[in-house]
């Protein structure tokens, strides 16, 4: 009987199953070891790449807090308690959000959340004037230093969707949706306006001859601007095409060579590739 038998195979395929058994377990392990049998896991194929990267991620959420990924006071979209009807539909309309805090006299009076189906309902009864006051919501606050796995939870356990962050002196500090704390987990999740704000160039040319290319340009793409033929079969953008060639969530600086061109990586987190930077063979 072949050595190399699916026996054989399969005994191995086992012991994997059995070494995450372990990991999960109650035996004394510290994370660093549970992400690395993981990573193991990935190498031999047990697990996939955004399998492995959910897994990390949500192991991480318990040590992030809110002040890591909450959007800051200076970029949050606001509504004041006062503002004209003209403003409110302005802002509503050209921002996209559903959801927005409302202000008083200054920015860290928060009043509370008005939500655009609200102000939809307001106009759709027949009401013709504005005061948000009478639809305004409650809205959660929150300390910077609160745990994202924490505040999962108390938005699941609430069902909200969004919470304003204060600082030590109550002070508003930023913004922090329940998007904003799935995202460490799964990764970047674009809906039609994140769509519409991404850059159209995806691949740059450089002084030196290289080329910065960003992650999620398709293989298709990136085959017709150098005039190749990568597989698109399995692997649909250059990130997943170079993250295949690593065999593992590359860190910034690594690289790889792939059918004649460099691909060291320029950008990179701990669940994706963001940018690369890549020399032709030859240049």
């Amino acid at each position: 009987m072949n050595e190399d038998s699916p026996s054989s195979s399969g005994s191995v395929q086992r012991s994997w199953l059995e070494r995450l058994g372990q990991a999960f377990s109650g035996e004394p392990r510290n994370r660093e070891e549970l992400i690395e049998e993981l990573r193991h896991a990935r190498e031999n194929g047990l697990v996939d790449a955004d399998t492995l990267a959910m897994l990390e991620g949500a192991l991480s959420v318990s040590d992030e807090q809110v002040a890591d990924v909450m959007v800051p006071r200076a970029q949050m979209v606001w509504l004041a308690v006062n503002a004209s009807l003209k403003d409110v539909l302005r802002i509503v309309t050209e921002s996209g959000h559903s959801r927005f805090p409302v202000h008083g006299e200054d920015k860290d009076q928060v009043l509370g959340l008005l939500l655009a189906k609200d102000l939809l309902r307001h106009y759709a009864n027949g009401h013709q004037e504005l005061d948000l006051r009478l639809m305004l919501r409650p809205m959660t606050l929150i300390p910077e230093s609160k745990k994202l796995n924490v505040l999962l939870k108390e938005f699941r356990n609430n069902r909200t969707h969004m919470a304003v962050v204060v600082d030590e002196y109550g002070g508003v500090a930023g913004l922090i949706t329940i998007e904003d704390v799935l995202e460490q987990i799964v990764g970047d999740i674009d809906d039609e306006h994140d769509a519409e704000d991404k850059p159209e160039v995806q691949i740059t040319p450089q002084a030196d001859g290289a080329f910065a290319v960003q992650a999620l340009t398709p293989v298709e793409d990136f085959n017709a601007h150098f005039r190749v033929s990568f597989d698109t079969e399995s692997a649909d953008t250059v990130g997943g095409l170079v993250t295949q060639a690593f065999g593992h969530l590359p860190e910034h600086g690594e690289s790889v060579e792939i059918g004649g061109f460099l691909f060291e990586v320029a950008k990179a987190d701990d669940r994706r590739v963001h940018l690369l930077r890549v020399r032709p063979g030859g240049a």
